[in-house]
């Protein structure tokens, strides 16, 4: 890794676009203005500091250098400027915050390397980061994936988050605030255009209706070719679509009580997600059976093995449809010495896909996908009470949720060859039209009481103790049925060899997996101001992330019966400890603020996958313990009015402490399973022996990135255009992640390497509220892969993600 050179070059390019700004401005900027701006500049750092942004992290109303806790808060016009305008982006901003999705269902939200088994995406099991939107939790990370609306700040907590939020987090939450109804009028619009047909258009307004009433609507429209063009279809595919509406409607009778209702709607509708060619690597299957032969047996050849041609020859429908939204009802009120808070809300996901789960042009998965309709419930109350010497806050959370899934797994008439030996393999009526039909549904109930106080021992050492008492319990049920290419059922019992391989591929089954366990949580943090801007902070959390059940199918025995001990997961139990030191100074124009974390995790859920196409693709299991550990550093400066500049930085050494009986990566996997006395072959042997399971302990979790930094820079100066007074400015935004794992069990075949990316925006910010700018994005259309994965029977296909390439455009704001 050549951390420094990747680095310099980004900050090398920022430095000559703010040079080239200056010039920009010159050519905009009035006879007059450009006079005086020399004198203005000498004056600029007079009462120039960083803007010290308020949070309500804790409850309460405080700004981020007073709150003794790791949190990134990012500004709604910082988001908009950078286009971070979803969490795929954000994390751009945020370094430890990882955010991997293959469509908007197989979305997993980590911090610091913890939070979702990194793999396909399971019902049964809670997500370790909360996403709040308006103090609402989310049940679905599906509701990540669409566009940020109308959003004042988003912070994000690192760390567990269970004595003040509602739904218990082991990892952190991210916690978005929309602008509220304003009983000034106000409005705001932006249009952009760019590469890729790129059309994004935002608008909000807001204004009173009474003198108790208020109002605010804002309205979000996304349209994007896609990235990838397929060959079959003929058509650009792996697109953006997005619509985004939100109404508010604000009544306050009185200074002590306010009450907003809110609904909101959001749709994605683009033909998405595939994954592409990659590479191959060899597996211990025997030779005949892996990806080279078995293209060669079908006369198959991939429309392109590199895959920054962005280019595929998937034959199967694609759709990532998807509908989410629900309303909510926030009540605030001041009663005697505090404030009692209600969130009572609803939330639906409603989940259309179609798949193409062979990622290839020949027939094998002819269809793959699993609507569902997600339904939650939830209540929360608090209240908040405040002295000169305490904070408290007390609360309860009731939370219900039912998924119901409906699933078609159907194979066309490549799979024979593809998954069968012997005469079976050359008969594609084996496998062609077999077709398994699911039925699954969850029931989801939480219920808790939590709290947190804040005690100042004296005006610099505060104890601030937490507790939390949490109920779970989850239903479930699943029954797969399976019938042949003539619609007969396939069941056990029969014997006809080519039952028999159906039975092998599809296999029917029932289980109706069952959890309920009641947890106690604390955590304790010590603070102390140094000086007057400096804080020093330490902390001990005791939490655990509540057991789940396997949603989608259980692992089988020998004779084929489901493993029903399987059906539950143990809770994880988590010991996080982190100290931090917050400080501003330079008379406010900066910000150094650190943290370091260590946090042990005891059976730790984790996603085991299962190499035979069909059978079971994914489950969870527990593995011994996990631990993630490091440093993270947040600096800012603004040593004038004309500059500004931050870095962030993690490192992260996130590890499986033990795992003994994990599944083994495809270069162990595919072969005969080694007996007691036989000795598994070396990795990548075709028709070698394999270990039933791999020992990866000491190995990197996925997903985790040990370096990660963004960076950035603003210069401006005053001007003039068009007749209008304002600032002529310049802008570099850049992350880097170093390379991490893309497989459950780290493979040499799904390694992603480490990339920068660099952003850069150029334009006009009036005083009247106009602004125009132009952006470039991945500037030097770097080739990264968002994740690599497997594809399927163990063949040695490896697929991905590429990520976006160089974009660039305009976009034209307006506040009034």
């Amino acid at each position: 890794m050549n951390l420094t050179a990747t680095a310099v070059r980004p900050a090398r390019a920022a430095l000559l676009a703010i040079l080239l700004s200056g010039t920009a401005t010159a050519a905009l900027a009035s006879e007059g203005a450009l006079e005086g701006a020399a004198a203005e500049a000498a004056d600029a750092s007079d009462g120039a500091s960083v803007s010290e942004l308020t949070v309500t992290a804790r409850r309460r109303e405080e700004t981020v250098q007073d709150v003794p806790l790791a949190v990134s808060v990012i500004a709604g016009a910082r988001i908009d400027s950078v286009g971070a305008f979803n969490v795929g982006r954000l994390q751009q901003l945020a370094p430890t915050l990882q955010f991997y999705t293959s469509n908007p269902r197989n979305s997993s939200v980590n911090i610091r390397g913890l939070g979702s088994p990194f793999g396909l995406t399971s019902d049964g099991f809670e997500q370790g980061v909360g996403v709040y939107v308006d103090d609402v939790y989310s049940a679905r990370v599906a509701s990540a994936t669409f566009d940020f609306l109308d959003v004042a700040r988003i912070e994000v907590l690192r760390g567990p988050q269970g004595t003040l939020y509602g739904k218990n987090t082991t990892a952190g939450a991210i916690s978005i605030t929309t602008n509220q109804p304003t009983f000034d009028f106000e409005g705001k619009a932006e249009l952009t255009a760019g590469t890729l047909d790129f059309r994004q258009a935002k608008a909000a307004i807001s204004g009173p209706l009474s003198e108790t009433l208020a109002a605010r609507l804002a309205v979000s429209y996304t349209t994007r070719r896609g990235t990838i063009y397929n060959v079959t279809s003929r058509r650009w595919i792996n697109a953006q679509d997005n619509l985004g509406l939100r109404a508010q409607l604000l009544f306050r009778p009185s200074d002590d009580l306010a009450v907003t209702f809110s609904g909101d709607f959001n749709r994605q509708n683009p033909k998405c997600c595939a994954q592409i060619y990659v590479r191959t690597g060899a597996t211990q299957r025997a030779l005949p059976r892996q990806y080279a032969a078995l293209a060669a047996a079908q006369g198959y050849t991939v429309v392109s093995t590199n895959p920054f041609d962005r280019l595929t020859d998937v034959d199967s429908n694609l759709n990532a449809g998807n509908r989410i939204g629900g309303a909510s009802a926030r009540v605030k009120w001041d009663v005697g010495p505090g404030t009692l808070t209600s969130v009572t809300a609803w939330r639906f996901w409603d989940w259309k896909p179609e798949n193409d789960r062979d990622f290839l042009g020949l027939s094998i998965v002819a269809r793959s996908q699993n609507p569902s309709q997600h339904d939650q419930y939830s209540q929360e109350l608090r209240y908040n009470y405040a002295t000169d010497r305490i904070d408290a806050v007390v609360g309860a959370f009731a939370f219900h949720q039912r998924i119901d899934t409906q699933g078609t797994e159907q194979h066309g008439p490549a799979s024979s060859r593809w998954n069968l030996t012997g005469a079976l393999a050359a008969n594609p009526a084996v496998l062609d039209g077999l077709v398994a039909r699911n039925t699954q549904y969850l029931k989801n109930t939480s219920l808790a009481l939590f709290g947190q106080a804040s005690w100042k021992v004296t005006d610099a050492f505060t104890i601030q103790p937490g507790v939390r008492l949490n109920y779970d319990k989850k239903v479930g049920f699943y029954e797969r049925k399976v019938f042949d290419g003539q619609g007969n059922p396939v069941l056990f019992g029969q014997t006809d060899p080519v039952k028999v391989a159906q039975r092998g591929v599809f296999a029917p089954q029932v289980s109706e997996p069952r959890f309920s366990d009641w947890n106690f949580s604390y955590d304790l943090t010590l603070s102390y101001a140094l000086r007057r801007d400096v804080l020093a902070y330490a902390t001990y959390a005791r939490s655990f992330k509540t057991g789940g059940i396997n949603q989608n199918g259980l692992p089988t025995d020998a004779a084929g019966n489901p493993i029903l001990a399987a059906g539950s997961i143990r809770p994880e139990s988590v010991d996080h400890f982190e100290a931090g030191l917050k400080s501003r100074f330079w008379e406010g124009r900066a910000i150094l603020n650190l943290a370091a974390f260590r946090t042990d995790i005891g059976d730790y859920q984790a996603t085991v996958t299962n190499g035979q196409l069909g059978v079971l693709r994914g489950y969870l299991a527990n593995a011994g313990k996990v631990r993630s550990q490091g440093v993270e550093a947040d600096f800012q400066v603004r040593p004038s009015e004309r500059l500004s500049a931050y870095v962030n930085g993690a490192y992260a050494d996130a590890k499986y402490l033990r795992f003994v009986d994990a599944p083994c990566p495809p270069e162990l996997s595919g072969g005969t399973t080694a007996t007691a006395g036989q000795t598994p072959s070396a990795p990548g042997t075709p028709g070698g022996i394999s270990p039933a399971n791999c020992d990866i302990s000491g190995q990197r979790l996925p997903g985790v990135s040990k370096w990660s930094f963004s960076y950035g820079i603003e210069a401006n100066l005053p001007g003039v255009l068009l007749g209008r007074e304002g600032q002529a400015y310049a802008g570099f935004d850049g992350s880097y992640r170093s390379g991490f794992s893309s497989n459950p069990s780290p493979s040499a075949y799904t390694n992603v390497k480490g990339y920068a990316l660099s952003n850069f925006r150029v334009g006009f910010r009036a005083d009247d509220g106009i602004e125009v700018f132009g952006w470039v994005r991945n500037a030097f259309d770097v080739d990264y892969f968002e994740q690599l994965a497997l594809g399927p029977s163990n063949t040695g296909l490896i697929v991905g993600q590429p990520g976006d390439p160089r974009t660039w455009g305009v976009t034209l704001k307006s506040a009034f």
